[in-house]
Formats: C-alpha cells, structure tokens, sequence
C-alpha cells in the first residue's frame, strides 16, 4: 500500500488570519493623528503615492498590510508619511537609528560581563539595549534590516547567547536577545540569512537548557515555526540532535519529555511551556517528511512514546487548557489514524507494537512463503548470538542494529534521509546492489541479449514481409484500376471501330456502284484505336536486334535533358543495355611487321592493374613510340622488388626480406605453414572502391547468391531497398574489373570479399541493365506519385482562376479603386496586370502609417461584398501550383518516358535470348510495362490539359502567352493570398487591442469607484500595525492550534463513530487507546 498523503491547510505566512477581511490597521504613536503639525504641505497626488510607496517597500509588510495601506485617504498618507520622516530625523534618536550602536553595545556587554558585576538597574539599561534593538527590527524601514544583516549583526547576537554567563541567561536579556532573532526573521530577508547561517537554530536550540521559562517558550516557538519554512524542518531535528550532545541527554527529546512531565506550580507559565512543548511537537512530527511519509511519522513518534509520553498526555488533561487540549487531540488524533493505516498493511485492525510476539507473529505471516523468509530466521539466529549481558559494548551493538533498520526504513532511493542520519556513509540502495548475484546478472543480461537480438531478427523479417505486401497490394490495386481504364478504353474504341467498319462498307458499296472498271481506291486508313502496330522485324543472323540504349548512362538527343531514372554508371563503363559487345577479330600482324617481337618477363604470381589506355600496334609508326625500347628498361629494374611492392595479395605484416624468400624455397613444413598464413586475400580493385563495397554489402546483410538470386527475380520478395539498389549501381563491375577478375577466377575462394562479390555479379548477363530496369521499376510508383499532383496543381489552379467570381468582383473593386486614384493619363484604365495586385500593399494611408490600401479595400469587401472574404476557398490549389516549375516538370516526364522506351528495349532483348532458372525477368517486366504504360499515358494526356488550361487562363487575364511560367503567374495569387489574411488578421488586431483599451478603460473606472467606496468605509480604519509580520503571523497560528484546524475537525467527526461500526466500516479511525510505556 503506498504511503498516505495527509493534507493540512497550507501553512503559509498569513494563516493565522481567519477572515477575507483585511486586519485592522492601527497606527501606535504617543501623539494622535490630528494633533501633529506639518509644515509642508501636501504634495499631488501623483507625487503624494510615488513617495508614500517608497515607505511602504521600506515597512516590507504583507500583501493584506499593503492594500490596506494603499487604501487610507491621502490626508492620511500624508500624515503617516510625514510622522515618519520626523522620526528619522529626529536628533534624539540619531544614533540609535543605525544598527552599528546595537552591534557595538552588544558586543562590549558581552565583554564586560566576565569581568564586572552589574546591579539591577544596569542589568534594566542593557536590557533596554536589546529590547530597542528588538524593536528597531520590526518597525525601522527595511534599510535597517539590511544594513544589521551587512554588518554581521547575526553573528553578534549568537556569539552573545554562547558566551552568557548564568547570571545574564537567566535574565530577561536573554529573552530579549531570542526575541532580536524571532524580530528579524519576521522580515523575509532577514528569515532567510538567519536559516542560511551553518550555526545559527543549532546555538539558538541551547538556550533550552536555562530555566527561565519565558526564555524556553520563545525558543520552542521559534523551532516549531522553523519546521513549517521550506527546508526548515530538517534544521530543527539537526538542533535537537546538537541539543542531545551539548545537555548530555541519553536520548534525543529528553529534556522536552521532562519539562512537559515537571510540574512548577505556577500554573499560566507552565501551561505556556507545555503548550509550546506540544505545539513544537506537532510541528516536528507532522512537517517537513511526515506530512506524507508514514513511516518517518511513525519512527519519529516512536522516539516520543519510548520516552513515556503517551502518560503525560494523560496527566495534561487535568489541565483543562483548550489550547493546550488542542495540541493534544491533534497528536492523538494523527496517532490513531497511523496505527490504523499500518495495522491495514497486515490486514488487521490494530497493532499493538508494546507486545513483541504480536509483531514477530505479523512479521512472520507476512514472509512466509516469500524469499525473504530465509533472511529472516537468518536475522534471528543472529540475534541469539548478540551479546545479552551487560558490558563489553552489548548496548553498542544492539544499538547499531536498531540504527541500521532505521535507516533501511527511512532512506529513499537517492540515499537521503529526512531525519538527521544516525550512520555516516552508510548507503542502503549501493549497499543492495552490491549484494546481488553477479553471476545472475550475467546470465540474465545474456538471456535478454539473446531476446534482443532475436527480436530484432524477427522485426527485420516482420518489416521485410510487410514491405512485400504492400507492394503486392498496391500493385495489385494499380492493375485492376489500369484493367478497368483499359476496358473502358476498349470499350469506346470498339464502338468506333464498328462505326468505322460501317463507314467503310458503306463507301465500299457506293465505290463499287460508281466504279464502273475505273481503278480501285486505296483502302481507308486504319481507325484511331485500331490494331497494334506491326510486330519488330525479324532477327537477322540468329541473333536479335540491338536494342537501343536506356537513358540510364547516354544523354538523350536534345532538346530534352537526361532523365534522373538512376546514377551514371562508373566511369569505364560498358554503354548499358547495348547487349553483348561483339568477340574482337583475329589479331592481324600484317600492318605491324616491321615491329619488333617483345619477350616481356612474367611476373611469379598476380600484381596490381595499371589502368591505362594502350595504343594500337598499327598507331605506333612514325611515333616516339616506335623508337622506344622497354626491354632495355628490363635490364635496369629489380623486377623482385616491384613483384614484392605491388602484388595483388595483400599483407597485413611488413614486406619480407631476401633471406624469408630463401627460407620459404627451401624451407620446413612448419615454414610453409607460417608463410601461408601471412597471404591474406587476393584483391586486384581499387582499395578504396573495394573498401566502400565491403561496407555497402555489410549494410545489406545478404549473401552473394541471395543477391544474385534477388535481382534474377527481380526482388519479389522486397529484400532490396531503393536506397540499397542505388547503391548497388555505383559498384557495377567495369570492363578492367571484369577482365582482372576473369585472369583470377581459378583463385576464387583466396578473393576478398569485393572482389568476390564483383565476380560473381559480373557472371549475371546484361547485370548493370538488369539492376538498373530493378530501380526504376522501384521508383516508378514514387516519381509518378511525386509528379502527378504537380501536374493537377496547374490544372486545377488554372481552372479556379477562370471560375472564381469573389476573386472576380476582388478585381473590379481594385479596378475601379486604381482609376480614381489615378488621374490624368495612367488613370482611365479597362484592366491591369495581375503583378499589380501584390503593389496594393505599398500604397499607404496619409493618417494612418500601418492602415494600407489593402486593409482599406478589405473594410469595403467587410461593408459591402463579405462573400469576397472567401476568396481563399476558390483557390485552393494556387499554392500548390506556385511552386511547380513547369520546365522542370516536362523534364521529369520526359525522362519516365525515355526510361520506360529504354526498358522495354531491354525487355526485347531479354525475350530473344534463352533464359536461365530462376530468371524471372520477363514476366515480372511485361507486367510492370503493361501498368506503367497506361499510367504514364494518364500523366501525359494529364500534363498536356494542363499546359492548355494555363494558356487560356493567361489569355483571361490579359497576360502574354510564355512570358510567364505557372510558379510566376500562381506565385502572383499565391503572395495576394497571403497579404489579404495578413491584412484582415491585422485589422482584427486592432479592433481586438480597441475592445481591449475600452475593456481596460471601463475596469480601471469601476476598479476606481470601488477603491473610493473601500476608503469611505475605512475611512475610520487606523494604520497598520508595525509590530505584526509574517513570522509571528507563523508563530501565533502554530501557539494557538489554527495549522492544524481541518485535522482537528477531522478528528471530532471521527469520534461520533461508535466503535463496531467503525472496525465493521474498515475506517481509518480507532478510539483512542492510552498506551504506556
């Protein structure tokens, strides 16, 4: 069961007053009001508040004090104001109007106090002393308070109540020396110097020890209100701990039990004690941690019963105190309601925690079965080998148990404790964690590794299905909408092919009436939509035709641009869908005769490539070449050095020297061993082409043969992604690579992995036109997804520019607008250019520099044609068509035609050539042709309607045909769109901010003749009070009960309760039992 969250009124500054009404304002001076005499008179009013504020900051009184001081009369103000002006200049009090008097009379009769004995009407003069500084705290402006806390003033007074001797402790002195303190911390600077200073509650916590009882209750008042500040609560158990070492108590809250069981026989003063006891008492268990942790109430009050409070308590009612029995009701009360929350966690009705077999009984039952069980007969057994006797540091030990559970119970899981921590460095969470099994950890983060890695396997596979689905899907979905077009397509072709056939039978029958043996006509030409056209010629040599290339590497003929339909191939490329390039002839010696034969050396095993481009033998005559003689170059080289230097098996370790090689000739098999194992990989690829390859693979995490396998099937089952595949296009194997890698391909299984990958690539045919037919087939949906809406952008906008009447009535209000404010000759206009609507917007008005004409022309269309603030609505497509760019758009389409003539040329070749198993090239691509054809054609009779649409609609406004492209011609609508909301969004602005003035005008009015009915009525009212501040507001609510009201009424509720009823109930309450210990 989670901890209780008990509520209590909010213990702020000002909760001691009871009422909405604001307190009494009652001005103490010697001499009244009407009798001072002012010499100066009153100043405006305007001047009379800017001063009278400044003595108001200076005062720092509560919110309440302020208003009610704002709302006195002027003749009032005037009259504080100037009374208090004559204070401080007064010369009598002069020097007591700076706190360094105080500061140094205190501090030398802190001095003089060891050495000279004072009689009583001394002790009265230093008595007075720090009785007028106490109340220069509480009435001089806030200057004071800040100059006392600059000079250390604190420190003076603490330092004071640490070196008193009996006799001054003793004193009222010493009372007034805690009432200086309690003074400045009823001024909010001055409470948070003194709960900043590292010593100050803990010296102001030793004066308890005297037994001066005035002295003690302000103290006690002091502390309890401490626990109620913000991080005030842990400062006090801190004192009472301090407390415990300095009065050598045994335990902590001794010397409070024994002075609420002492009877003194002066019964108001005792009471006083006991009500600030109790009071205090409240406060520590009930503030700061246990205001909504049960377990730091129920150890903190633990401490109280062990000490025999519940006893005193018993003996406290004959008192018949009402204050006093609140403070008592009050524990009592949050006593019964904690024993009932804990006695619910074992499912009882209460606990008696005197009878330790019940709670051993409750510990048990609830462990039993568990895993803890065990630790807890280990804990027992434990306990019966602790030492019992006594000596030998028994008490010690069994002591340092009981703070270990205290802290187990207390600390939370950032390691703090809200009580002051009996065990230094004693960590429970990192003490927990250091005992769990290592070994499970291990075994477990392995299990959860597996789990991962497993999940991420499914998900990957999961992700890969997903893919092939929807593509499926949504191939699917595209040729059954392509079968439907194209049936309705035959449909209407059908009925004009029979209407053709009819017409042709009908002039065939007037033909042959007229012919009469004259020449026949030429047949009709076949109807549009008639049939196919001829199939290709056929092939010529047994073999086919070569097809013409894709646009994918050749740059079409101009006009039009290449298409983006994949990457350019590498450079040294094969041209791409070309077919196979023809075997070369026999090498003809004939033209090159006088050449002399070569006998090169041959390396001992393979060297890297030197890419370079030979000449033929039949260019070499009449060259520098021709004088040329490398062979001479081969008597000078170290061929050794140059094998050793570039070899194209690459060596992780360094070169090997002249006497390895004779090792290895002549060698043991252990030296054959180590010498193969130095030969890594065979790689003859550029390395960082192969590097970029290996990472390219990596990301793919497919085999060889599964992506053999892929692009064979033309990737049905969605394992290439787009991204992926345009990858793949920059590592097609070139014609050197192809021609190095034939040379190796004995030594496949040494290759590295590029190498290999390349190989294998290099065996699929036509394997670069294959990949690239993959992509484009990939990104076809996509660019046509991508280009299609441009497409209607234009269209539809061209449309709605036509059709819009409110942008039509728009342009007769501007027309007729523009032709009176012009004169002369460029008045008198019939129409303008669109472009002048985005000038609107310049023209300003001559009294308004923010009003324009646009705003002007928008008022009219809010007078007199509000349809036309609609405009927006007929236009919804001119955004989008102001940012087509139609050259780029024609560019796009022709480049998704260029690429799908260029597959289907590649789709010719591959139905002419025998296919491979697995080879699914040809059914997949007939069937993408088929969509893809019909679609495209969509697009293209699409795209030529809207080239229409956008001549027409520039011819409608006048506009030059190509003088202006859709971006510029919408891009004009678009920014007039734009500027007319930005213009009504600033007219509705204003509008709003003059609503608002006269909204604020007519509150400042009504907030005026409220403020004059509050001053009638106070009018009799005196002013504030200057001894009254926050901190003392904080101390009367906690000495009279008030913080604890609705826990109070609470609890009297709860006692109507008979007692079945409430245990039958399950309540929260029990009655109150009276346990002594």
């Amino acid at each position: 069961m989670p901890p209780r969250k008990r509520t209590r009124p909010a213990l702020g500054f000002l909760c001691c007053f009871g009422s909405s009404e604001p307190p009494e304002i009652n001005l103490k001076d010697s001499v009244p009001l009407q009798l001072l005499e002012f010499s100066a008179p009153m100043p405006p009013e305007e001047e009379l508040h800017a001063r009278f504020s400044e003595l108001v900051d200076e005062l720092d009184l509560t919110d309440k004090n302020r208003e009610a001081m704002f709302a006195l009369p002027a003749e009032k103000k005037w009259q504080i104001y100037c009374s208090k002006k004559k204070e401080q200049e007064d010369p009598n009090k002069l020097a007591t109007s700076w706190p360094d008097y105080y500061i140094d009379r205190i501090n030398s009769m802190a001095a003089m106090q060891t050495l000279f004995a004072f009689d009583e009407e001394e002790m009265e003069m230093r008595n007075k002393v720090v009785e007028d500084l106490k109340t220069a705290l509480r009435t001089q402006p806030m200057r004071f308070v800040t100059r006392f806390i600059e000079l250390d003033g604190l420190t003076c007074l603490l330092n004071f109540l640490k070196s008193m001797d009996y006799e001054t402790s003793e004193s009222r002195i010493h009372t007034s020396i805690i009432g200086c303190i309690k003074a400045l911390m009823n001024n909010s600077q001055g409470r948070a110097h003194v709960l900043a200073h590292p010593q100050s509650i803990n010296t102001i916590s030793q004066s308890l020890r005297q037994d001066n009882i005035k002295t003690k209750v302000a103290v006690l008042e002091i502390l309890g209100a401490v626990c109620l500040v913000p991080d005030g609560h842990k400062k006090v158990l801190q004192a009472m701990a301090h407390y415990q070492k300095y009065a050598a108590e045994r335990t902590r809250f001794q010397t409070l039990l024994n002075e609420l069981d002492r009877s003194t026989g002066r019964y108001r003063d005792e009471v006083n004690l006991k009500t600030a006891i109790m009071s205090f008492i409240n406060a520590v268990l009930n503030a700061g941690a246990g205001e909504d942790n049960l377990e730091f109430r129920l150890h903190l009050r633990y401490e109280f019963l062990m000490l025999g409070i519940q006893p005193v308590i018993d003996k406290l009612r004959g008192h018949e105190n009402a204050t006093l029995d609140r403070h008592l009701d009050f524990f009592e009360m949050v006593r019964n309601e904690d024993d009932c929350e804990l006695a619910k966690r074992f499912d009882i009705t209460h606990v008696d925690t005197k009878s330790a077999s019940q709670m051993f009984e409750l510990i048990k039952k609830k462990l039993s079965h568990t895993d803890a069980y065990p630790h807890l007969l280990s804990i027992l057994q434990h306990c019966l080998q602790m030492p019992y006797k006594r000596g030998a540091g028994g008490i010690q030990q069994w002591q340092l148990l009981d703070r270990i559970l205290q802290q187990i119970v207390l600390q939370d899981d950032k390691g703090e404790d809200p009580d002051v921590s009996p065990l230094d460095n004693f960590n429970v969470k990192n003490i927990i964690r250091m005992l769990v099994n290592e070994n499970e950890v291990k075994q477990w983060r392995d299990q959860a590794e597996k789990f991962r890695k497993d999940h991420a396997e499914l998900m990957a596979r999961l992700e890969r299905k997903e893919r092939e689905c929807d593509t499926k899907t949504q191939e699917k979905e595209e040729m059954m909408k392509t079968l439907n077009k194209m049936k309705d397509k035959l449909q209407r072709e059908g009925v004009e092919l029979r209407s053709a056939r009819e017409q042709v039978i009908d002039l065939s029958s007037r033909i042959s009436d007229f012919s009469n043996g004259s020449a026949p006509f030429p047949p009709p030409p076949p109807p549009p939509g008639g049939p196919m056209a001829p199939p290709p010629p056929p092939m010529m040599g047994g073999f086919p035709p070569p097809p013409p290339p894709l646009p994918f590497s050749s740059p079409p003929p101009p006009p039009p641009p290449p298409p983006p339909g994949g990457p350019p191939p590498p450079p040294g490329a094969p041209p791409i869908f070309t077919g196979a390039p023809p075997p070369p002839g026999p090498t003809s010696f004939s033209s090159s005769t006088s050449l002399r034969t070569k006998s090169i050396p041959q390396p001992s095993h393979p060297l890297k490539s030197f890419n370079w481009a030979k000449l033929g033998e039949n260019k070499i005559t009449g060259t520098i070449w021709h004088d040329i003689d490398d062979l001479r170059a081969f008597k000078v080289l170290d061929l050794k050095e140059i094998e050793k230097m570039f070899s194209a098996y690459q060596r992780q370790q360094e070169l090997l020297t002249n006497q390895s090689f004779k090792q290895k000739e002549t060698g043991s098999m252990d030296d054959l061993y180590l010498s193969s194992r130095k030969v890594k990989e065979l790689s003859v690829i550029d390395g960082r082409r192969a590097q970029n390859c290996v990472i390219l693979l990596s990301k793919l995490k497919m085999s060889n043969e599964e992506i053999k396998r892929a692009i064979l099937e033309m990737d049905e089952r969605e394992e290439l992604a787009k991204d992926m595949l345009e990858q793949l296009l920059k590592f097609v194997p070139e014609k050197s690579d192809i021609d190095l890698l034939e040379e190796h391909k004995h030594e496949l299984e040494r290759m590295a992995r590029a190498d290999r990958f390349l190989f294998e690539m290099s065996r699929i045919d036509h394997y670069q036109q294959r990949l690239q037919s993959l992509f484009f087939k990939k990104k076809f949906a996509e660019r046509l997804a991508e280009t299609k809406p441009k497409v209607e952008a234009i269209l539809h906008a061209s449309r709605e520019v036509i059709r819009s009447k409110r942008l039509t009535q728009i342009l007769e209000v501007v027309l007729a607008f523009g032709n009176f404010l012009n004169k002369g000759q460029r008045g008198n206009a019939y129409g303008f250019k669109v472009s002048s609507l985005n000038k609107i917007a310049d023209t300003k008005s001559s009294i308004d520099r923010n009003i324009t004409m646009l705003h002007y022309l928008i008022m009219i269309f809010e007078k007199n044609y509000p349809e036309t603030l609609n405009v927006q609505q007929d236009l919804l497509s001119v955004p989008e068509a102001a940012k087509v760019n139609l050259a780029e758009l024609e560019k796009e389409v022709y480049s998704i035609k260029s690429g799908l003539k260029a597959l289907e040329a590649e789709l010719q070749y591959q139905q002419s050539r025998v296919r491979d198993r697995g080879d699914k090239f040809v059914p997949v691509v007939s069937d993408f042709i088929t969509v893809a054809s019909f679609s495209f054609s969509e697009l293209e009779d699409q795209l030529n309607e809207a080239k229409e649409k956008f001549v027409k609609s520039l011819k409608h406004f006048g506009e030059e045909q190509g003088r202006m492209q859709p971006d510029e011609f919408f891009g004009i609508f678009d920014t007039f769109l734009q500027s007319f909301n930005e213009a009504r969004q600033d007219l509705e602005n204003m509008q709003r901010r003059k609503e608002e003035e006269e909204r604020r005008a007519r509150m400042e009015a009504m907030l005026k003749e409220q403020r004059e009915r509050e001053r009638r009525a106070k009018k009799s009212a005196g002013s504030v009070s200057e001894e009254v501040g926050e901190f003392d507001d904080l101390v009367s609510a906690l000495r009279s009960g008030e913080v604890f009201d609705k826990d109070l009424s609470k609890l009297k509720r709860n006692r109507k309760r008979s007692v079945n009823q409430l245990v039958e109930s399950g309540g929260r309450e029990r009655p109150i039992t009276k346990v002594n210990y």
